[in-house]
């Protein structure tokens, strides 16, 4: 997701990535004192251009096989050095807490480089698969490993990060589409309707729920944020990684993405997640009221992000039906729909 605070772009914002050709990424790698062998693939990411490389093999090595790393190259003008570094930081943290977080290397003195004008990080490669959310045990233990993770994360707050908010998820967001003309006008009206409608609510739901703490998240932390590692393998269970939308909020917004199906699935899901983090920490039940308006708020901040990120060439090439009269019809929909969930009783644990 994207945020709408100002750092200084370190390329032309349009096709950023242009110039980024597979040399490019190599001699970066070159530049913090590691030699790719010359097998490189691309991983999926739209938000950043992430790259698993294979490492030569030490001079003198009796292996055959090198080193396998991941290098992260950062939207230009997305987050500033002092945001990045925070998350660094912040991933560092959790690592010397014993929480199985993938974080960047220091190389050369640093976790963040800069070359050919990108910044980049380098993690060390970590397999694994999706978790299997519909095993309470593996949810139980996710739940632990969160607890743990605000433990940290409670401990001292982010200086240049941004906070999950009304504001930054919602206002700015509806601001930043309407001023830029990406609600079509036959759907103009209707989507601000809904939107300051479900805005309303939400703050109504905010203010029931009163002051809760905010944290150190992980910020994104869906399924396909959490490596696992079966039982019986080095490693076993939870790998979180990506911490790339870490920011400041109430706990729950680390859980409630891990949550699907009906409403008698998702009470059982949330059982076993607050089971687990209860091991480790106190949850805050009043949290549960916010589960539908941080989806709310997720809902409109995406369409932003799309927004943002619309002179990306990829973008229009993956997401070919944004700006369609159809999708924000769809958009009016879910969030009238959202606005119905936020004013219905929570889930409980």
């Amino acid at each position: 997701m994207t945020e709408n605070n100002k750092a200084a772009p370190a390329r032309d914002a349009v096709h950023a990535y242009e110039s980024l050709t597979p040399d490019v990424v190599l001699d970066a790698l070159a530049s913090v004192g590691l030699t790719g062998d010359g097998r490189l693939m691309a991983l999926s990411s739209y938000e950043n251009r992430v790259y698993q490389i294979h490492l030569e093999s030490p001079a003198g090595s009796a292996d055959s096989a090198g080193d396998v790393v991941v290098a992260k190259f950062y939207r230009p003008g997305r987050w500033s050095d002092a945001q990045i570094t925070e998350e660094h930081a912040f991933a560092a943290e959790l690592m010397a807490a014993e929480i199985p977080v993938v974080g960047p290397l220091e190389l050369e003195g640093s976790t963040l480089h800069h070359f050919g004008g990108f910044s980049f990080s380098v993690s060390p490669s970590r397999g694994g698969r999706r978790p299997e959310l519909e095993n309470l045990d593996v949810l139980e233990w996710i739940g632990r490993f969160l607890a743990r993770i605000h433990t940290v994360g409670s401990a001292r707050p982010f200086t240049h990060r941004p906070e999950l908010n009304l504001t930054t998820f919602g206002t700015a967001s509806a601001e930043l589409l309407l001023a830029g003309g990406y609600v079509p006008l036959d759907m103009e009206s209707r989507w601000r309707k809904a939107f300051e409608v479900a805005m309303g609510v939400a703050q109504s739901v905010f203010e029931s729920v009163g002051d809760v703490p905010s944290l150190r998240l992980h910020g994104d932390c869906h399924p396909g944020n959490i490596l696992w590692t079966p039982q019986g393998l080095p490693g076993a269970g939870p790998h979180f990684v990506d911490l790339d939308d870490a920011r400041s909020g109430p706990a729950v917004q680390d859980l409630w993405m891990l949550l699907s199906g009906d409403r008698a699935q998702c009470t059982q899901q949330l059982g076993a997640l607050v089971d687990g983090y209860d091991e480790f920490g106190e949850f805050d039940r009043r949290e549960l009221a916010l589960i539908e308006p941080l989806r709310t708020l997720r809902l409109v901040h995406y369409s932003a992000w799309l927004a943002q990120r619309w002179h990306d060439p990829i973008f229009p090439i993956n997401f070919p039906w944004f700006g369609s009269s159809d999708y924000w019809k769809g958009q009016v929909n879910m969030l009238e729909e959202q606005t119905e969930a936020m004013q219905e009783a929570p889930l409980v644990a």
